[in-house]
């Protein structure tokens, strides 16, 4: 059928708006995507630019040197040692197993290193480097290195790993590193990236974990090229970040390693050395002690057992967790409690027949045939302990408390170390709490002579002699400055408490450590400038008296003595407490006396400082002892305050 004209001019109409909406949409798209070429092109090009570079390079973390350690001598407590270790990257080795075997050839490797090693390489890429052995000496890094040829895929390389010089002496003080687990992890609260890099050591224990931001300082970071696959094909910056801040800590050295040998001696045992005029920690001794060291390298499964099976605890931080009954040490706050309260003067004597009744039962002084008539003086000098009973049911427990709690008894120091104990100084609301129960009498008597409820550290100790001999709320301190910053001295203000009761327990205290019948004159400094004022402590850990011969360690009492020297201008006061070992006089006092007499000697004492019938005993004791004498000079390193 022909088409009329009208039909064709129709459909050519048609066509022509067509072709126009068609030729309009194709033209818009084109300048959509000619709008977007230019955006992603021009505006946006510093964008797309990185995220190209970003396919190219890759940032990795890179752990900055870990702040040092110094006592207060600038003698290294902690520092960074370099690690020498032997790595592997499977792609250049080829057979793994052969390489390996090649290596035992030149350098003795451990079966369970290796065993390690190969399990690791099946779980990384084959060109990621694995270490097959670390804590090498430089002899084998340089066997390796010299035969580096004969051994595909194998090399060197150096690394930083913590180091405690000084071993075991600061074991409980400085604490130790080890690396961060999933544990650790899940109980921090921290999003430092650094905590991400595998084996990253952070602090476990002691100063080492209470400073651990402050010493691990801020990361660095490494650019790298890679190509497709993810291998590294060449560095391109490194940023080192920022070291660890350096801390100063206030203790001695010497007199550390002299504490800590001097206590060796005994079975189990802490002492505790404070500057009576700043609060500075000079010595903080345990033994048994431990070498820090085996857990940063990875302590075997046998040689912690020893530690944790041990019966004297050598993990332990007895100088500041161990909680122990004071004994006649706490003697000295009871009669500053019945003076303050003006229940109490010097002329004021009690008889003593060797105990007190109360109802039904008898307190019994530790000398059954009694000590007659006593007063303050004799009442420390020879420790009786009726007295106290006396004072007791007088004062009451509330104000015993009240008295030693401004000494330091009950209180919790905030000090940089792990799991420092505030003890247990007992009053009739405490026991309420704590008991559901109301005081009684009983209690007071046996609070009184430091047994029954009260319980305090070593730490403790050393802070009550020094606030009794100095006269100030002196704090102790640990830590003597952070990057060369000092420290402030805090608690130099007087206590609020009678000057002259404070001379009258001084003088009591004297009389225990220089009169011929005070129980600790065995113990006496011979050199007239450097006398002791000081006080033995015994104290039970079971109910029934019984000879400590005839039990065994575990059940026999404990041996307390705290002091101060020179009395007449006190520097240095000391607490000693030998677990378990009998008499304060006989076990505590002799350590506490030679540890004095090395802080106010700064060396190992002469032997004319002590009575000439026992010199020959002295000699012996130091013969005995493990100490290190030689310490070598040390850097602390600039400071960036």
């Amino acid at each position: 059928m022909r088409r009329t004209r009208n039909d064709t001019d129709f459909s050519v109409r048609t066509i022509g708006r067509r072709s126009m909406v068609l030729g309009g949409v194709q033209l818009g798209v084109a300048g959509l995507l000619g709008w977007r070429m230019r955006q992603m092109q021009v505006e946006q090009a510093d964008e797309y630019r990185l995220l190209a570079e970003e396919n190219r390079v890759n940032i990795r973390l890179l752990a900055p040197g870990r702040g040092m350690i110094f006592d207060r001598n600038g003698i290294s407590l902690a520092e960074n040692a370099q690690n020498y270790r032997i790595v592997i990257v499977r792609e250049e080795a080829g057979d793994v197993e052969k390489a390996i075997s090649d290596l035992r050839q030149l350098i003795q490797l451990d079966d369970i290193e290796v065993e390690r090693a190969l399990r690791e390489i099946e779980r990384r890429s084959p060109f990621v480097p694995v270490t097959i052995t670390d804590q090498r000496s430089w002899e084998d890094v340089a066997t390796v290195a010299v035969n580096a040829p004969a051994l595909p895929g194998i090399t060197p390389d150096v690394g930083l790993t913590r180091n405690y010089p000084l071993e075991q002496d600061y074991a409980h003080v400085v604490g130790y590193v080890g690396p961060v687990s999933d544990y650790d992890l899940s109980r921090l609260d921290d999003d430092d990236p650094l905590l991400q890099i595998p084996k990253f050591q952070i602090g476990k224990t002691g100063v080492e974990q209470k400073f651990d931001k402050m010493l691990r300082g801020k990361a660095g970071a490494l650019s790298i090229e890679v190509n497709a696959a993810g291998r590294v094909m060449r560095e391109l910056g490194r940023d080192e970040g920022q070291t660890g801040a350096n801390l100063q800590l206030t203790v001695e050295s010497r007199l550390q390693n002299f504490t800590e040998a001097r206590l060796a001696l005994g079975l189990s045992a802490a002492a505790v050395v404070m500057d009576v005029r700043n609060g500075d920690l000079l010595a903080v001794g345990n033994a048994p002690s431990f070498d820090a060291n085996k857990f940063v390298r990875g302590i075997s499964v046998p040689d912690y057992r020893d530690l944790t099976e041990n019966k004297y605890r050598p993990l332990a931080n007895k100088a500041v967790q161990g909680a122990y009954p004071p004994g006649s040490t706490f003697k000295m706050m009871v009669a500053m409690a019945a003076m303050e309260a003006g229940m109490l003067s010097s002329a004021d004597t009690f008889y003593c027949p060797g105990y007190t009744q109360l109802g039904n039962r008898r307190f019994h002084c530790w000398r059954r045939g009694g000590h007659g008539t006593v007063n303050l003086e004799k009442s420390l000098q020879q420790s009786c302990d009726v007295y106290y009973y006396e004072l007791a049911q007088r004062i009451g427990i509330d104000r015993i408390a009240e008295t030693a709690r401004k000494f330091g008894i009950g209180e919790r120091f905030d000090l940089p170390m792990s799991a420092v104990s505030a003890g247990v100084m007992p009053d009739k609301d405490w026991i309420r709490s704590a008991y559901d129960q109301e005081w009684r009498v009983g209690d007071s008597l046996n609070a009184s002579i430091g047994q029954g409820y009260v319980l305090s550290t070593p730490l403790q100790l050393a802070v009550m002699t020094a606030r009794l001999a100095s006269g100030t709320s002196i704090q102790p301190r640990l830590i003597k400055s952070i990057d060369g910053v000092e420290t402030p001295v805090v608690g130099a203000e007087p206590l609020d408490v009678n000057r002259n009761h404070l001379r009258l327990v001084r003088r009591g205290m004297f009389s225990v450590s220089n009169s011929r019948r005070g129980t600790a004159y065995r113990s006496r400094i011979a050199d007239d400038s450097m006398q002791i004022a000081g006080k033995t402590g015994t104290s039970q850990v079971r109910s029934v008296v019984v000879k400590n011969s005839e039990v065994p360690w575990e059940q026999r009492d404990h041996a307390l003595f705290v002091g101060f020297a020179p009395f007449d201008n006190p520097k240095y006061a000391v607490s000693v407490v030998v677990e378990h070992g009998g008499g304060g006089s006989a076990a505590a006092a002799p350590v506490a006396r030679d540890i004095l007499l090395f802080a106010l000697h700064g060396k190992l004492p002469p032997l004319d400082a002590y009575p000439a019938g026992q010199q020959g005993e002295i000699a012996e004791t130091f013969g005995q002892l493990d100490l290190r004498q030689d310490f070598g000079p040390s850097e602390t390193g600039r400071s960036r305050a």
